[in-house]
């Protein structure tokens, strides 16, 4: 269900992006600049204020919620023991995860005797391979959603010429339910082929393999950046760069441009203007454009925006439907993986296990990542914008090492996953017994079968019982 906040983030904020940022204090219908102007800048801030309005409307009613939960019933109904696992029903559980009596209240150990023990439960934790190899396996694959999708809707724009709104909606309306689908497989595979920790890691094995092998393809997914004036090519000329590369030309150096915006234009001759000023063009339809020599000079007109680059549309279908497989087959790996984790620690201490999941997930998949994905980025820009004499933001990238960086980033940590994974594989191959808590599958052995009885015995009333024993005959 988490997913699909995203997924309405993502659409709201297609939405949010088409609206002007200052149209509650100006009049839009005066403005002479659309949602497709690279100028334009929508009004981020209204999803802030409807989500943070949910946020605080949906928390009153958990100010109505009893400041501790009563204990269950000795005597719970058989569907709600069903559902329990092992002995839980028979004493109530904190939150901690330690089953206590209810009315042991004073032999409960104090909040700093708690805290005492975490340093020497964690590190009983970690020093477990398979559950330290799980967890940043997690964190590998969490770090190419965090850094992968906080760049997706920026890299759509530059390689595919899209515009901000554009590329929101498409991201909230297919990547991210192909992920929920991809989750919920995962879960429906498990659950059917009653998989046991290896063919769960063997299940996580195969699919971290296929998506990588998608993040592989979308290497050759992307348009180049094409001929820009004073940027990739010389101006009056769209062939192999010279060494001497400068924005400003004796074309247009009476119009004094300025850097500060990026409004490209394209050219009738193919090649792409910073600006109609760094065209040199004189009017204000965007004729007689003076940097445009090798065109006559009736027809040396511009258009706004990016000239299109030869084949760019059927490459963004393909990486469209690359990105939902990728999508639904990488978010099948989640199961598997907590089932693991769930399954590699002692039953009392499942609970502060995924807390220990959960702390190192936010501090090593979300945080690193998206500054590793955007110093990345700038590195591969070709011109950046200037603002009083000062460095803004990057106007134009170079599109094929920006394509190759960022996905050549998620490949690695990708391949990093899978060496975690192999490694947890070999643990469970080698000595299964020893990091699995409880033997889920077939009792294979008398020995097993006898060892389980008393457990199996105590839950089974006279009825069950005598089924129990006509089963075992």
């Amino acid at each position: 269900m988490l997913v699909f906040g995203p997924a309405c983030g993502f659409i709201l904020g297609s939405f949010c992006t088409k609206i002007y940022v200052d149209a509650v204090f100006i009049d839009t219908s005066k403005l002479d600049i659309t949602p497709d102007d690279p100028r334009w800048i929508g009004a981020w801030w209204g999803g802030f204020l409807l989500c943070g309005a949910l946020l605080f409307f949906s928390s009153l009613p958990m100010f109505g919620f009893p400041q501790s939960l009563p204990p269950r019933p000795e005597h719970a109904g058989e569907s709600e023991q069903a559902m329990l696992p092992d002995r839980d029903y028979e004493r109530p559980k904190p939150s901690n995860g330690v089953l206590r009596h209810a009315l042991d209240a004073e032999s409960s150990t104090t909040c700093f005797q708690q805290l005492r023990v975490i340093p020497k439960v964690t590190k009983h934790l970690l020093s477990n391979p398979v559950f330290t190899c799980i967890i940043l396996a997690a964190c590998m694959e969490i770090a190419v959603v965090a850094g992968f999708a906080a760049f997706l809707g920026k890299y759509l724009e530059q390689q595919f010429n899209l515009t901000t709104s554009s590329a929101n909606q498409l991201l909230g309306m297919t990547a991210i339910p192909c992920a929920c689908l991809g989750i919920f497989l995962g879960g429906l595979l498990v659950k059917k082929l009653s998989l046991s920790a290896l063919g769960a890691i063997r299940m996580a094995m195969l699919v971290n393999l296929v998506s990588t092998a998608c993040y592989v393809s979308f290497l050759f997914l992307g348009c180049d950046t094409g001929p820009v004036a004073g940027v990739t090519v010389p101006y009056g000329n769209n062939s192999t760069p010279t060494s001497s590369l400068d924005p400003y030309s004796p074309c247009n150096n009476n119009c004094e441009c300025q850097t500060d915006s990026f409004t490209p234009v394209c050219g009738a001759d193919g090649v792409t203007y910073l600006s109609a000023c760094f065209a040199g063009c004189s009017s204000t339809n965007l004729s007689g454009c003076s940097c445009l020599s090798s065109v006559p000079a009736e027809n040396a007109t511009v258009v706004p925006g990016k000239c299109p680059s030869p084949g760019c549309e059927e490459a963004f279908l393909t990486f469209l439907c690359v990105m939902c497989v990728c999508s639904m087959i990488g978010a099948m790996a989640q199961t598997p993986s907590v089932i693991i984790l769930i399954r590699t620690v002692s039953p009392e201490l499942k609970s502060y296990a995924l807390g220990v999941l959960f702390l190192l997930l936010r501090l090593l998949g979300f945080i690193p990542p998206p500054l590793i994905f955007g110093a990345g980025i700038d590195s591969t820009c070709l011109f950046w914008s200037t603002f009083c004499g000062e460095q803004g933001a990057c106007a134009l990238y170079d599109n094929v090492v920006y394509r190759y960086l960022y996905v050549s980033i998620a490949i690695a940590l990708k391949s990093f996953a899978f060496i975690l994974y192999t490694t947890t594989w070999q643990c469970l191959r080698k000595n299964y017994k020893r990091y699995i808590k409880n033997h889920e599958g077939g009792l294979s052995t008398i020995g097993d079968v006898c060892s389980h009885l008393p457990n199996v015995l105590s839950f089974l009333k006279r009825d069950e019982f005598q089924m129990f024993v006509c089963v075992i005959l």
